[in-house]
């Protein structure tokens, strides 16, 4: 299965082409066309099979189809994942596959520059958040953040998530969405 073979924004399939990606792993096959329907899913796959790139796509895709950008403080996005270096590298991901849209993605993980975080949700557009979930439930403490009109979800990582004790994290925050 070639990514061309799914109906991919041109912006986005240019972003593709980039990372010289042209044939689909076996889960991203087998995803994309349910996820890009508006389907949910669950998936589990090896490391480097490719996992992160089904939803990023799924969600640029998702986005770019609605003409409403979000405004100061209103995710559209978000993306949950346990530790940093993850999120790091999703939000790296995600804006070489966005780098073609007018789509602003922002990663919200502790152990870095606080403010510039917050200044970051509070003072601009912010279409995806890739958050661990004990900087983001902080965030939404201070109001800097606002999910109530977040339309997709992803769990990254949700059974290392778990069982790493976030799950009265994880409720809260999928109670503000």
């Amino acid at each position: 299965v070639r990514f061309h073979d799914f109906d991919i924004p041109l912006r986005v399939m240019r972003a593709i082409h980039d990372q010289k990606f042209t044939y689909c792993t076996a889960i991203q096959g087998k995803a994309l066309e349910d996820v890009l329907a508006g389907k949910d899913l669950i998936g589990k796959a090896n490391t480097g099979t490719g996992k992160s790139a089904v939803f990023l796509i799924t969600i640029l895709t998702r986005l770019m189809r609605k003409s409403n950008a979000g405004k100061k403080k209103e995710v559209r996005a978000l993306v949950l994942a346990p530790t940093r270096e993850l999120v790091m590298q999703i939000a790296k991901d995600g804006k070489e596959l966005a780098k073609y849209s007018n789509l602003i993605i922002q990663p919200v993980y502790g152990g870095v520059d606080y403010q510039k975080q917050m200044d970051a949700l509070r003072l601009k557009r912010c279409d995806v958040v890739v958050a661990t979930p004990g900087r983001l439930i902080d965030f939404l403490g201070k109001n800097v953040v606002d999910l109530g009109r977040c339309e997709i979800l992803v769990l990254d990582e949700a059974d290392r998530m778990l069982d790493m004790g976030f799950i009265p994290d994880v409720r809260r925050i999928v109670g503000r969405t």
